[in-house]
């Protein structure tokens, strides 16, 4: 067995593995953890396919923003775990029925899976030889789908502002800035001269 061979079983054993415990874990915390794990793992996988940048993806955003902020959320918020898993085995048929599906689903894909020698000898790589994987991504979206990547942009920026204008709240007696106001001043209504007699205050 190879050295690429032996790091395939290593990752994928080990996300297996984590992907389990990010279900079996208690611990809202720890299945975030073991999470983390999986996409470690998952990268590793993509690193032994040639694909850094999936890997490089799926480590900053999934493990950088996903991850993290969920683990930061469920650490600050005080949930009461105890009565969300109220009434969880009413769900359980469903669960179970959904669960049946997926196993059939692999057993017909385990079972029916041919290889085909002439389909390796027949396959085509798109990435030219003197050029990486990550510099082949980014001349096809960049070029051939920039329209597509740039409105896939704009989805996000519309869900974000919209997650932002759900959640904001006014409260009442909170002095804010008006620019408006402020630059419509004039030392008639910015100043306001007193005369004090002498000896006297204000």
């Amino acid at each position: 067995m190879g050295l690429a061979a032996a790091f395939f079983y290593l990752f994928a054993g080990v996300l297996i593995a984590s992907a389990f415990m990010v279900i079996a874990a208690r611990n809202p915390v720890h299945s975030v953890l073991w999470l983390i794990l999986a996409f470690f793992n998952a990268a590793g996988l993509f690193l032994l396919l040639g694909a850094e940048f999936l890997a490089m993806i799926l480590v900053v955003v999934y493990v950088g923003a996903v991850a993290v902020l969920f683990l930061f959320v469920v650490m600050m918020l005080d949930i009461d775990f105890a009565e969300l898993r109220q009434g969880f085995l009413e769900y359980v048929p469903i669960g179970a029925v959904i669960g049946a599906i997926f196993l059939v689903e692999l057993l017909l894909v385990v079972t029916t899976w041919i290889f085909s020698p002439e389909a390796a000898a027949q396959a085509q790589v798109p990435i030219p030889g003197d050029m990486s994987n990550v510099a082949a991504i980014g001349q096809v979206l960049y070029t051939k789908y920039i329209l597509f990547f740039q409105l896939s942009g704009m989805v996000l920026l519309v869900a974000m502002i919209g997650a932002i204008v759900l959640t904001l709240r006014h409260k009442a007696g909170v002095k804010r800035q008006d620019i408006s106001v402020q630059v419509a001043r004039n030392p008639a209504t910015a100043i306001e001269v007193r005369k004090v007699e002498s000896g006297k205050g204000i």
